[in-house]
């Protein structure tokens, strides 16, 4: 059984998503602070934690931010803010989803299947990418270029990750958006996809303003093209 932490202080949807978790046959525990949150998140092994932004007695964006650095598990981000520059903090900081208030229950359990079903597949994959001097240790999660280790944000890693498990693919922006966060209708755009682009270019290319890795198909979307 597929074991799930909720961080939420919000009574009725605690009940709510409880009660529709746990049909679905996922075990559950529940807090509604981040002192309580990261009191179990010590105690005991989650296989996905939903996280709230605004709890009483801090963010969930700072809590969010403790578990990544000592765990890969995958957190979803619940929130009432749904502003571009919101969106982007809780993908940086490790999340791997992100889900604007009021939701439909429906999308909601489609969006925890899927992001288990991806932290899953991701456990069975094998554990380096190489490509164009770049190398990723998946285990590790670690990705160093010409021997040197880069320092990249969740988000970064695994748009990276999407690239080379694909070379010389082309991926639409619907595509790369929807393996990666399953963000329609919740603020994670074309748009938002152009930064993380850009920035993840100054950082793995030579020469960020001539991208050599990471190409734009003009009308069609991107594609990581081998050089080596």
């Amino acid at each position: 059984m597929k074991q799930l932490l909720l961080i939420e202080d919000d009574l009725s949807l605690i009940n709510g998503l409880s009660f529709a978790l746990k049909k679905q046959g996922y075990g559950l525990d529940t807090a509604r602070t981040v002192k309580e949150g990261r009191q179990l998140w010590k105690e005991k092994r989650y296989d996905l934690i939903i996280l709230d932004v605004s709890l009483p007695d801090g963010s969930g964006f700072d809590l969010g931010s403790k578990i990544r650095e000592t765990s890969k598990v995958p957190v979803m981000f619940p929130t009432a803010a749904d502003k571009e520059i919101d969106v982007i903090m809780g993908l940086d900081l490790g999340g791997d989803d992100y889900i604007t208030k009021p939701f439909k229950l429906g999308v909601f359990l489609s969006r925890i299947n899927a992001l288990l079903r991806r932290s899953e597949n991701f456990s069975r994959a094998e554990a380096e990418l190489s490509s164009n001097g770049i190398r990723i240790h998946l285990l590790r999660g670690e990705v160093h270029k010409n021997g040197i280790r880069l320092d990249l944000t969740a988000s970064e890693y695994k748009l990276l990750c999407l690239f080379m498990e694909n070379p010389n693919h082309i991926l639409s922006p619907e595509q790369i958006l929807s393996q990666l966060w399953d963000c329609e209708e919740n603020g994670v755009d074309s748009n938002t996809l152009t930064i993380y682009i850009r920035r993840l270019r100054t950082k793995i290319e030579d020469a960020p303003a001539n991208p050599k890795n990471i190409v734009t198909i003009r009308r069609m979307g991107y594609k990581w093209n081998t050089v080596d």
